[in-house]
């Protein structure tokens, strides 16, 4: 059999059922054994969108998404969508085109070392040189993508070793040498989590994205529940608990609410769950109990101690770890400190209130809309910057729906993409992409994807005209009116872009407009754009 049918054979194997492609003569070989295959093939537009689109599809279907790039530059527009799965742990095998082996090193035509490239944010990548081991590397690479610690795996794979003829045998197991990810949490150290919860007065849940990855949510609704410990998340983390709970305590870090932050600096126990802590998350730990005990649950051993020093570590499977800590039935009273959480909410209440001096539409009461009409298991797709802030703070994630984002890398141009790969995975579930002005013209080639596929997402384009994250830095770093390099005031007519496309477009100026054109939109399922013009002084917060 020919390597490059051979690699589609392992594709079909893995229940690969779409793949998302850009083609290019490094990969001429591939596409034609696809050509005959049944896995559905989309031509995305940019090579950086292969894998966020791969990427919402993974999230979606909780499985590994696929994607396939041809060599050089092909491979090279890959990185950023590479680093931004690595850095929120999203299980994807990209498959690149390299030229022939015999002129690796000689910087031919489209040549790029994309293995060393990539080495930094990829949980492990290949440079396929005998086309014999491709089965076995093929199955390794789903293995690993999406087992422990998830994230991508690229497999690149030159052009002659596609066109060699090898024996066909897929394996059926993965035995990798020095790589056998923890998934049941030490006995002992769930002993020791129990004896701290029962010492503790103010403990507190901090939950990450690894609970979503490692579909935990109704693990985690249940310990809570039975233990009566409130659950705060961090932003990857937003869905894990629900936000109907009374034990549903915000989002913390230095976007999130000023209330959820004000808890964490008086809790005596934090529980952290799948959360890499990182800087923004724990923008506020200075103001810390001086006597707090950390417990850090995670599946990466690595992520244990090193950006907080904990008292008890415990490597392991969210979901497992939570099953086992449930099998306790340890049912507490803390009502007092539920009682003084409902005190701190009161002094910082969030509010909808629009800024003084702005005009032009709210933000916050956008993003509120949205959670009052959409479905209960609906998704929405976040960008990056105040978009995604103001998403993350005003949509309600209760029921079935999902909330996502760019996380740790905060790549714009994400949502566009991973909103049409998460459709593409479920066309049943509703789906709702924000983006800002700045976002949306970064990725405006995808619209031909989304129509020419009829995947049905809604588009809600926050147009202030700025690059609004960077500016309020600005402010923040410089003071008023110090703006620089930010402004986007060509004035772009983005409903006859969206309608270019064939997409029906409509621009709002005020609330009352904006509930009637989303109240329509949603009741189909055909792609659409809404612009929603606001303020560009409208801060975040």
């Amino acid at each position: 059999m020919k390597a490059s049918k051979a690699i589609i054979k392992c594709l079909e194997k893995e229940n690969v059922d779409i793949l998302f492609g850009y083609p290019g003569g490094a990969v001429l070989p591939l596409y034609e054994a696809l050509r005959e295959s049944d896995i559905k093939h989309v031509l995305v537009r940019n090579e950086q969108s292969l894998v966020h689109y791969a990427s919402g599809y993974a999230r979606e279907k909780n499985r590994t998404g696929v994607c396939i790039a041809t060599s050089g530059p092909g491979a090279t527009n890959t990185i950023t969508g590479i680093a931004t799965a690595y850095l929120d742990s999203i299980p994807i095998v990209i498959i690149t085109g390299q030229v022939n082996t015999e002129l690796i090193g000689t910087d031919a035509f489209q040549e790029a070392d994309i293995k060393g490239a990539t080495e930094p944010f990829t949980k492990h990548n290949y440079l396929v040189k005998n086309a014999e081991d491709i089965p076995r590397i093929i199955k390794e690479a789903f293995f690993i993508a999406n087992s422990g610690r998830k994230g991508p795996v690229l497999v690149d794979i030159p052009r002659n070793v596609q066109e060699a003829e090898i024996t066909f045998k897929y394996p059926e197991k993965v035995d990798i040498l020095g790589y056998k990810p923890t998934f049941k949490g030490h006995a002992g150290q769930i002993k020791r989590i129990i004896n701290k919860i029962k010492a503790s007065k103010k403990p507190v849940i901090y939950a990450g994205g690894g609970i979503i990855l490692a579909d935990a949510r109704t693990e985690l609704r249940e310990f809570a529940e039975m233990t009566g410990i409130p659950v705060i998340n961090s932003l990857m983390g937003i869905g894990g608990m629900s936000q109907e709970s009374t034990l549903y305590a915000g989002i913390v870090g230095s976007h999130g609410y000023q209330y959820s932050n004000e808890i964490i600096a008086r809790t005596d126990l934090l529980i952290t769950i799948g959360a890499r802590m990182s800087n923004r998350a724990a923008a506020g730990f200075s103001k810390l109990n001086p006597n707090i005990e950390f417990i850090h649950i995670d599946i990466d051993p690595a992520e244990i101690g090193k950006n907080v020093e904990f008292t008890l570590p415990i490597v392991g499977d969210a979901k497992l770890i939570l099953q086992a800590l449930i099998e306790k039935d340890l049912h507490m009273d803390f009502s007092q400190w539920l009682e003084e959480i409902e005190e701190i909410r009161n002094i910082y209440p969030v509010s909808l209130e629009m800024q003084p001096g702005c005009i032009k539409m709210n933000p916050k009461e956008i993003i509120n809309e949205l959670s009052l009409e959409m479905k209960d298991d609906s998704c929405l797709v976040a960008d990056v910057g105040q978009n995604q802030i103001w998403s993350a703070l005003y949509f309600k994630v209760f029921g079935e729906r999902k909330f996502i984002t760019s996380g740790g890398l905060g790549t714009m141009a994400y949502s566009l993409p991973a909103a049409a790969g998460m459709k593409m995975a479920n066309p049943e579930r509703q789906v709702v992409n924000v983006m800002g002005d700045g976002s949306f013209q970064m990725c405006l080639g995808e619209l031909a994807v989304v129509r020419e596929n009829n995947i049905g997402i809604k588009i809600i384009l926050i147009n202030n005209t700025k690059l609004g994250m960077v500016r309020g830095l600005q402010h923040d770093c410089y003071g008023k009116d110090n703006y620089f390099g930010v402004d986007l005031e060509f004035q772009v007519n983005f409903v006859k872009l969206a309608e270019a496309y064939s997409i029906k477009g409509y621009e709002v100026e005020d609330m009352e407009s904006f509930r009637k054109v989303l109240h329509e939109v949603l009741e189909n399922d055909e792609p659409c754009l809404i612009q929603c013009n606001v303020d560009p002084n409208f801060r975040t917060f």
